[in-house]
């Protein structure tokens, strides 16, 4: 007969830490405001980091200027490096979070699961490929970084900025997905169900 697993669908804590919510500054609890107004949820992460207030903003000021800032990387294509890194180092709250983000952006359910996946079985452009290519050795072995893997983003069509962006997002991630681990942070719910 076998075993029937617990149901998963309890709503979770942010993280395993019991640390209690800073007094926010009235920027922070703005962000929160248009937080729960566009998205009709705070994110956990920055639920975990509003223990210290400046920590929340330092940590949200770096998030929103990789991500939504001008570059030659789209949103999607940052998105896409977060949830390739996060596959890597297995993080959990990350996969989940920022793979409907690549459901949403892209309008492809199962370019997100490819992502969360092995981005190496999705059909991408040769840019695509190289691009995630670059961010997981990135993640696997940044030591072995060389002039070969920056020229091989250069051939691919990737200017100098792209590839200081590219490396940027993936080593953002890398932090994030740490310490995403290190506290057990757990995805807001509703990204399960998000663009599918």
């Amino acid at each position: 007969m076998g075993e029937m697993p617990a149901k998963q669908d309890a709503p979770p804590k942010v993280m395993a830490l019991d640390l209690p919510q800073a007094a926010l500054s009235e920027a922070n609890q703005a962000y929160f405001a248009k937080c729960q107004e566009k998205l009709g949820f705070i994110p956990y992460v920055l639920l975990a980091y509003a223990h210290d207030d400046a920590k929340l903003s330092a940590f949200a000021a770096f998030y929103n200027d990789l991500m939504l800032s001008p570059s030659g990387l789209s949103k999607l294509e940052r998105e896409m490096i977060a949830v390739a890194v996060s596959s890597v180092n297995h993080c959990y709250y990350c996969l989940t979070a920022h793979g409907a983000a690549v459901r949403q952006l892209s309008g492809d359910s199962v370019l997100g699961e490819l992502m969360a996946m092995n981005y190496r079985a999705a059909e991408l452009s040769a840019r695509h490929r190289a691009m995630l290519d670059f961010a997981v050795r990135l993640t696997e072995a940044s030591d072995h970084i060389g002039e070969a893997d920056r020229e091989g983003l250069r051939k691919a069509g990737f200017g100098e900025r792209d590839i200081w962006d590219i490396s940027a997002v993936a080593a953002f991630f890398n932090m994030s997905n740490r310490m995403a681990s290190a506290v057990d942070m757990r995805p807001n719910e509703q990204y399960h169900s998000q663009s599918r």
